[in-house]
């Protein structure tokens, strides 16, 4: 515990230090013109630019031998675990939204995975015809009219927004996990489901290694669209300004 919060505090004196170089740097560019989505580029840039560091040196690795050594059964097991405690924040979410129906699809999740799933491990429900929601409380504050605001890429987390990250807040008091007493316990799930999470998208990672020069942009707009897509439930009003990089993706 003593190491991860000096870890932490550590990350936000960097941070600081970072905005305040940015700070300076921008002033050396007056000729570039700034996203209006992303007003603080500059501070992003050099954030996301650390989490890739991070990411590929300590998280990747982890990442890549938990799925080497962990037989593929069980690894779809973690998932559908944790999957099954987040259908209890979605749960919560779909009541603020007075999307009865969902919440009541997400506490059938719950009682079924919880049961007959053997504690969550199988996604009996989804087989049975129950779909998985997964609304969070960034998309509540969206449903109820709050603006997104810039663009922001948190250390160690990643793309955010300013809704977005109040929304992380409110998340992490819905997940059963943050109200285990144990320490021990508690941290290590914490990790474990990091991890499990990092390794199911070690694909994409390659994949928009690949296709994307410069993948900053490409990972914002595609984080932004997908928000206002799970916002507004896969229908969002037309921008005419910004592709739809969506409309040829089937979920």
């Amino acid at each position: 515990m003593t190491i991860l919060h000096r870890t932490w505090r550590q990350r936000a004196a960097a941070a600081s230090l970072t905005l305040l170089m940015l700070l300076v740097g921008c002033t050396s560019q007056p000729e570039r013109v700034p996203n209006p989505r992303d007003p603080l580029e500059p501070f992003n840039r050099v954030v996301f630019r650390f989490n890739r560091d991070f990411d590929h040196s300590l998280v990747q690795p982890v990442a890549r031998a938990y799925q080497r050594l962990t037989p593929e059964p069980v690894n779809r097991g973690i998932t559908n675990f944790f999957n099954n405690l987040a259908d209890v924040g979605s749960a919560v979410n779909n009541v603020l939204q007075f999307k009865m129906a969902r919440a009541g699809s997400d506490v059938g999740r719950i009682f079924i995975n919880s049961t007959v799933g053997f504690l969550g491990f199988v996604d009996v429900a989804t087989n049975v015809g129950l779909p998985s929601y997964k609304e969070d409380f960034g998309q509540t504050l969206g449903y109820w009219g709050v603006e997104p605001g810039a663009y922001l890429v948190l250390p160690l987390l990643g793309p955010s927004t300013m809704r977005e990250s109040i929304g992380m807040g409110a998340d992490l008091f819905l997940d059963p996990v943050f109200w285990i007493r144990d320490d021990w316990v508690r941290w290590t799930s914490a990790d474990l489901k990091v991890i499990d999470q990092r390794a199911d998208l070690l694909k994409t990672t390659r994949l928009l290694e690949t296709i994307a020069w410069d993948p900053y942009p490409f990972v914002r707009d595609v984080y932004l669209q997908r928000r206002q897509n799970l916002v507004y439930d896969g229908h969002p009003p037309a921008d005419a300004e910004q592709p739809d990089l969506w409309k040829d993706v089937q979920f």
